[in-house]
Order: structure tokens, then C-alpha cells, then sequence
């Protein structure tokens, strides 16, 4: 039987949990998510767990924060004078809103606090600092060239 190795395009059907048991993305009801083994195009925790599996696997792989989204980063949360946002623009803790760098990229960010005078706005990945678990199953390989 083809066990998966580096290189291989795998299918997998997948459902990622917190430690609280809240799902927070599935494939279920969707294709498989296809992806190229060890080129970074998944998280690395996940990545990892991959080789060796052969299709019809299934496991349960928890992946620590450091392999998933990394640490929640102080340095990515800005407090910002209420008066610099504009008035249309909505401030309720959880909005998701759009800032730009100096160069023009756009950074997705969460209003995380907001009182008269301040925002807080947080740029972290919202899965940031979190543990996750997948339970994975294989349902195709196609091997590297």
C-alpha cells in the first residue's frame, strides 16, 4: 500500500477543533482539501502528521500553537485615537475591518476593545496562541514525479 512521503499531492477530509471542542473549519460537505506535502502549504503541525499515512488513515493529530498560527504577539494589537477612525466605520468588539501598511498591503484586523476615545484593534490570526486538533482522514494520494 502508497504510504505518503514529501513531494505527494494528498486529498484529505478534515475537521479542526479548539480545546473546548468548538469546530472551527471542516471539509465536511466540501471536496477534500488537496495540498502538496511538506511545501508550506498548510500549517506545519498538520504538514507533519501527513507522511506515512496511506489513504483510508485516519488520525487525530493536535498541533501546538507554535506549529499552527504561533503565539498570540503583543505587538500585533494598536490602540487608535477613536477620532482617527471614521465616524461610518463600525467599532463594536469583534468587528472584522481592513487596515493598510505604509506600503499599501492590507492587514485584516478585530476590534478587540473600544471605549469614546480609543480602538483597540488586533492584527493576530484569530487561531493565534491556540492549540488545535484535526481528525484527518486520507482519501487520495497522487505521487511525486
Amino acid at each position: 500500500m502508497t504510504q505518503v512521503k514529501q513531494g505527494d499531492t494528498v486529498h484529505i477530509h478534515y475537521t479542526g477543533t479548539l480545546k473546548d471542542g468548538t469546530t472551527f473549519d471542516s471539509s465536511q460537505g466540501r471536496d477534500p482539501l488537496a495540498f502538496e506535502v511538506g511545501t508550506g502549504q498548510i500549517i506545519p503541525g498538520l504538514d507533519a502528521a501527513i507522511p506515512g499515512m496511506a489513504v483510508g488513515d485516519k488520525k487525530t493529530v493536535t498541533v501546538p500553537c507554535e506549529e499552527a498560527y504561533g503565539p498570540m504577539n503583543p505587538d500585533m494589537r494598536q490602540d487608535v485615537p477613536r477620532a482617527d477612525i471614521p465616524a461610518e466605520v463600525p467599532v463594536e468588539v469583534g468587528t472584522r475591518l481592513q487596515m493598510q501598511t505604509q506600503s499599501g498591503q492590507p492587514v485584516p484586523v478585530v476590534v478587540v476593545a473600544s471605549d469614546d476615545k480609543t480602538v483597540t484593534l488586533d492584527a493576530n490570526h484569530p487561531l493565534a496562541g491556540q492549540d488545535l486538533t484535526f481528525d484527518i482522514e486520507l482519501v487520495a494520494i497522487k505521487e511525486a514525479a
